[in-house]
């Protein structure tokens, strides 16, 4: 890939509006496009008895901005974000929209350097851990449902969440830690209490089914 195209898919529209060059938002809404198409052809392939109900749902597991996010982190995509004075002194290289959205400029991002079958195959590449495992694709959808019942069939006490704020009201950052029994304990962030929330559970449920 291209060292501009690649840099542009890595700038947040924080950082660009301080330096004056592009962000990645065009791109993001490009490889959007793509994941979609590419995600809904895998599973009409995938599963051929399903209906248009159950394909949806699967669907919406594998590109929420939670399975993005989670992709990112393997990725340790936050590491090389381009952000604003701001977005750096509140974390944003932890939020899961920002990492999910550098997610899909990077599909963008590739869909322009080599064309449409090389970025719905990263694409696949990138989303096949969770769909080979129709639980995590469920999960991701709704993470606190899905660790809540990891927890029960494993006799473990209900999940325990506590959240904590920082940072100025127009740009709060919430961190979650949500404590299963003696099973786990894990952290999430997020721009609300709920999405810090959703975030802790799905990494503790990544942690379970480790």
């Amino acid at each position: 890939m291209e060292p501009a195209l690649l840099e542009t898919a890595l700038t947040h529209r924080s950082y660009a509006y301080e330096h004056g060059t592009a962000d990645n938002e065009r791109f993001e809404f490009l490889g959007d496009s793509v994941l979609q198409r590419a995600v809904t052809m895998m599973l009409f392939e995938r599963y051929p008895d399903d209906d248009e109900g159950a394909l949806a749902k699967r669907r919406a597991g594998l590109v929420s901005t939670v399975a993005l996010a989670s992709i990112a982190r393997t990725l340790r995509l936050g590491e090389h974000l381009l952000l604003g004075r701001g977005e750096v002194l509140t974390r944003g290289a932890e939020k899961p929209s920002i990492l999910a959205d550098a997610v899909e400029a990077l599909i963008g991002a590739t869909f322009l350097s080599a064309g449409s079958e090389d970025a719905e195959a990263l694409v696949l590449r990138l989303v096949q851990p969770l769909a080979d495992d129709p639980a995590s694709t469920g999960a991701v959808t709704d993470p606190k449902t899905a660790l809540q019942e990891a927890a029960a069939a494993r006799g473990a006490t209900p999940p325990v969440y506590s959240v904590d704020g920082e940072g100025p009201e127009h740009a709060r950052v919430f961190t979650a830690t949500v404590t299963v029994g003696d099973l786990v304990t894990a952290t999430g962030t997020g721009t609300s209490k709920k999405q810090a929330e959703v975030a802790a559970a799905w990494e503790a449920y990544r942690s379970l089914h480790a």
